[in-house]
């Protein structure tokens, strides 16, 4: 895969080979090292035991055999050595595929994985050959989205794009700084399934003007030769979810999120009709919620405020399928800057002004009285690191923004308790289930942002881990000191926490469900 890349790097960045080829190895060893960590605490198949000897982790094998190499390159957010290798039966193993094969797994979902994995290395070695000098401080919000050069911080496959080419990733990808003029597809109006208000500059009489990633258009669209583009193209900056863009000129105050067939980390990025269905309902429910509780000046909902899916074969289609949503813009005053919460941990805190304690307990200030009370009120957001934003003032946070409702999860017995009645949705996201409701909220809040604030915080600054637990902890005994004892604190302060199984389940046979494992929850021992 490797030689393939430098090959095409040599027809379309040949300024970039020679520092992709030096990125390669500690591209290579990073995502070795998170599927290192997947085999410490995931259920994987093939894995049937583990053990720590002084300092080493040793994981048993069904095959019989086992693997072995220091305990510390398996702890989240690891910084791995480029030399790093895991010792197997038949000697080093220093490619991620490679260790994957350790598994002995002879499925579709272990061969697709396994290209996934190589694809991570090379677009994770591309991202820092094209950032050698590290990020420049952002400038604006859109900047900040662009600051995540690694991608995700856990996973193996952080830089997967399984569809594109080198040139496709160099020309797309946020972490490469690029432009994109997004295609407008001609729709008449009775051809889109729309929900929602479509915006007034996306319509030319009885026809909607859909906007279409340029890869989408170059790969997908071409198999719907009846449907037509217009002249007109939309200049936009890719944010850090790849498909979604901040539009250069017209649709002020908008957020365009496209669909777009390719595989990033977990899932195929389409637009699914439920989720264009029930974005613009969510958005309203979820602002009355955190409006009645009181929380709205210190966290807004990015309200998506209308979308559509083209019909084909009398089908609306998740391929052909476009949401416009609120800003960052939208909730930002003179001098502030939106900051999505996985940036403050990629860009090593540059971003964060003052004592590191006094940041994090400001910011669980922010964040923990209105998620925990909207939790207990029946809505549970998927508040990790790429749907939570920051705003700060000053290197200060201020207030806290959060979008993409398709994550939320909501408790029709809940809202119902405080007046509310759930809208007829199409998706599957609403249920009673409360330990699943906690698993979706404490699955990014607590096991993905505070555990990535804790530990950029504690590494950059020198600040004590346990003392930053201990600010998050004192400010969430003061919201569940007032709020009805439901058996959500029991769960915020209790062992385990709930973290996603991200490489279990690109092994399962259906990809798509959700999978979960435990970890140590810190704030146990600050209850």
């Amino acid at each position: 895969m490797s030689r393939t890349a430098v090959d095409e790097l040599c027809l379309v960045r040949p300024d970039l080979v020679e520092p992709f080829l030096h990125a390669l190895p500690g591209a290579r060893a990073t995502v070795l090292g998170r599927l290192w960590g997947a085999f410490a605490r995931e259920p994987v198949p093939g894995v049937t035991g583990r053990r720590r000897e002084a300092g080493t982790l040793v994981v048993a094998l069904g095959s019989g055999g086992r693997l072995t190499a220091p305990d510390a390159c398996a702890r989240r957010f690891a910084r791995i050595p480029e030399d790093f290798a895991v010792m197997g039966p038949e000697g080093p193993v220093r490619g991620p595929a490679e260790l994957l094969g350790e598994l002995r797994l002879r499925t579709a979902a272990a061969n697709r994985l396994a290209a996934e994995l190589d694809n991570s290395v090379v677009n994770l070695a591309l991202a820092r050959a094209a950032n050698a000098g590290g990020p420049p401080a952002p400038g604006d919000s859109a900047d900040a989205e662009q600051a995540v050069v690694d991608g995700h911080p856990q996973h193996p496959c952080c830089r997967t794009r399984t569809g594109m080419s080198i040139a496709e990733v160099l020309a797309y990808a946020p972490e490469h700084h690029p432009v994109i003029r997004l295609a407008l597809l001609a729709v008449p109006a009775d051809r889109l399934q729309r929900a929602g208000t479509w915006p007034v500059e996306l319509r030319d009489g009885d026809t909607c003007l859909v906007p279409v990633h340029p890869w989408q258009r170059d790969h997908v669209l071409v198999r719907h030769p009846d449907l037509a583009l217009t002249r007109h193209t939309l200049p936009a900056r890719p944010l850090l979810s790849l498909r979604t863009l901040a539009p250069l000129s017209g649709l002020a105050g908008c957020h365009v999120k496209t669909a777009l067939d390719v595989q990033v980390t977990n899932y195929r990025r389409t637009l699914s009709p439920a989720e264009v269905a029930d974005g613009p309902l969510l958005s309203e429910l979820v602002a009355a919620v955190v409006d009645k509780a009181g929380f709205g000046g210190s966290l807004r909902v990015l309200r998506e405020l209308g979308g559509g899916a083209v019909r084909v074969d009398g089908l609306a289609s998740g391929s052909l399928a476009a949401m416009v949503r609120e800003s960052t813009e939208c909730h930002l005053d003179d001098g502030e800057i939106a900051v999505p919460l996985t940036a403050v941990h990629a860009t090593g805190a540059a971003v964060v002004a003052g004592d590191p304690v006094r940041w994090l307990a400001e910011f669980a200030d922010l964040v923990l009285p209105p998620a925990l009370t909207l939790l207990s009120m029946g809505v549970a957001l998927e508040a990790h690191g790429q749907n939570t934003l920051v705003v700060l003032r000053q290197g200060r946070p201020v207030r806290v923004l959060y979008r993409d409702l398709d994550g939320v999860r909501v408790s029709p017995r809940r809202l119902a308790a405080w007046g509310f009645t759930l809208p007829p949705l199409e998706g599957a996201r609403a249920g009673d289930d409360a330990g699943a409701l906690r698993t979706k909220l404490f699955g990014g809040l607590l096991s993905g942002v505070f555990s990535e604030l804790v530990d950029v915080l504690a590494r950059t600054r020198a600040a004590d881990p346990g003392t930053l637990w201990e600010a998050v902890a004192e400010a969430g005994r003061r919201v569940y000191g007032d709020l009805p004892d439901d058996g959500d604190a029991a769960a915020f302060f209790g062992d385990p926490l709930p973290l996603k199984a991200t490489i279990a389940m690109r092994l399962a046979r259906d990809s798509g469900a959700a999978q979960w494992t435990d970890l140590p929850n810190p704030l146990a021992q600050h209850r």
